[in-house]
């Protein structure tokens, strides 16, 4: 069963609930995206995920990534704590950003919410720590090292 498609409208069906957006690449889930996408969705009702598109991926990391977009999005959607999950083109979310309009946007605590782009989009920036220094790069060595 294919779950992945593109969805048609993002503050429509959640037009009553308090939306949290975060965004990320997502190439290899780890215990550290776990917990830091739980923790996101303790700031509202809906969690909207975005994740970069195997382009965007490339032209951030300069690799290609481990899993397709589609792939990384379907790992994702399997999340009980994530509602929705918009894949994204860009270079930078501003623009899904407005267009969500999230009630809450999260980033990790390596960011400074003044420094987060598309806050001016959102009521409220909040940037979380959730105890777990994993980074994918990190695990990609040490599994290259074993």
């Amino acid at each position: 069963m294919n779950r992945w498609k593109p969805a048609t409208s993002t503050r429509h069906p959640f037009q009553k609930k308090k939306v949290v957006f975060t965004n990320g690449c997502f190439d290899l889930l780890h215990i550290g995206h776990v917990r830091y996408l739980e923790a996101a969705r303790e700031y509202g009702d809906v969690l909207i995920v975005g994740v970069d598109s195997d382009e965007s991926f490339r032209r951030h990391k300069g690799r290609n990534p481990l899993f397709t977009q589609e792939y990384r999005a379907e790992m994702l959607r399997a999340l009980s704590c994530v509602d929705e999950v918009r894949v994204f083109e860009e270079d930078t979310l501003v623009s899904l950003i407005e267009e969500i309009q999230p009630d809450v946007l999260v980033k990790g605590e390596d960011y400074k919410p003044e420094e987060v782009l598309g806050r001016e989009h959102a009521k409220k920036t909040i940037c979380i720590s959730v105890g777990v220094e994993l980074h994918t790069s990190d695990l990609i060595e040490r599994i290259r090292q074993t």
